[in-house]
């Protein structure tokens, strides 16, 4: 027996503001532990063309040591500009295609797999938009001093020209692929957010024994140290899921060789090549920088989105 049909309330602008916001607020402050991570995935022990790092702490001085506080900040407006329009992007989408999905299956609660669809669709739509900006970043990223004496690109606009001009708009879009695949990184994560969700107020909203129960909405059951919460360990779980999708990503979009060819030329052959040369364990480079940056930004965006969210609401 279905609910009452949920009622259509318009476009999800205010999940567009609040994801927005959400996505910046964590960006700063951690983005150090993002370019060690990023030099950790593409270093490939053969000719990555980036210095080596003993760990995660070594990495930091190092770069902090030789390129300054603007090396630990390299990238950072690309970086910026992606995480605010890809939040934006995903939580406006997400909110509407949720809601649609409620209208079309005739729920009020949507289930675990169409939680994950609609987190796929979503982020399927958010990739192939915002795929040229995370490229830039990651070239910028990598402009070590192992690149050579002089930068191949002097600022965010540079980069992207200088991509468009020497290898088209295919430059643009190196490892989209691998991007899309990605998609079930954000789908995970929702997922895990969102049944974590309710499972805290259902388990919440039950009643005991001859108590009252006065909180109007079951939204109120829900509080912020919860959403910070959800929002760590649902990360968590979808990066431990996903994260060799993104050293291969990250693989896939460096620079070209000076002869102008890429070492790594498809999704499937930088999986088989890293596999063969760094074992397992090379799909997992770079993940105690990455951990140490997302999940903590995870707690803090989806804290800041739902306070936000249920302000503008």
């Amino acid at each position: 027996m279905h609910s009452v049909q949920p009622k259509w309330t318009g476009w999800k602008w205010e999940n567009a503001v609040a994801g927005g916001v959400a996505g910046l607020a964590p960006v700063v402050a951690l983005y150090p532990f993002d370019i060690v991570r990023t030099r950790f995935q593409v270093h490939d022990g053969r000719h990555s063309g980036v210095p080596s790092y003993r760990n995660t702490l070594h990495a930091l001085y190092t770069i902090r040591r030789v390129e300054g506080l603007r090396g630990l900040y390299a990238g950072l407006l690309p970086a910026l500009l992606g995480s605010s329009l890809s939040w934006s992007l995903y939580f406006f989408l997400y909110g509407s295609i949720k809601e649609r999905n409620q209208r079309l299956f005739e729920r009020d609660e949507l289930g675990p797999l169409l939680h994950l669809l609609s987190g796929a669709e979503a982020g399927s739509t958010a990739t192939v938009i915002t795929n040229p900006v995370w490229v830039v970043k990651t070239r910028l990223q990598l402009q070590a001093p192992g690149h050579g004496a002089r930068k191949p690109y002097a600022s965010f606009s540079d980069a992207f020209r200088s991509i468009l001009r020497e290898e088209g708009l295919r430059g643009l879009y190196k490892g989209l692929g691998p991007g899309l695949i990605l998609v079930s990184h954000g789908a995970l994560q929702f997922m895990a957010y969102e049944e974590g969700r309710k499972f805290l107020i259902s388990h919440r909203s039950k009643r005991a024994p001859g108590q009252p129960f006065e909180i109007s909405t079951k939204e109120q059951l829900v509080t912020s140290r919860d959403f910070a919460i959800l929002g760590g360990s649902s990360k968590l779980f979808a990066v431990m899921a996903t994260y060799p999708i993104q050293v291969v990503r990250s693989r896939l979009q460096q620079r070209p060789s000076k002869d102008g060819v890429s070492r790594y030329v498809n999704t499937w052959y930088t999986f088989k090549t890293t596999m063969r040369y760094e074992g397992f364990r090379g799909l997992y480079k770079g993940i105690v920088p990455h951990l140490l940056r997302v999940v903590p930004s995870s707690s803090l965006q989806f804290l800041v989105y739902e306070s936000i969210l249920k302000f503008l609401n």
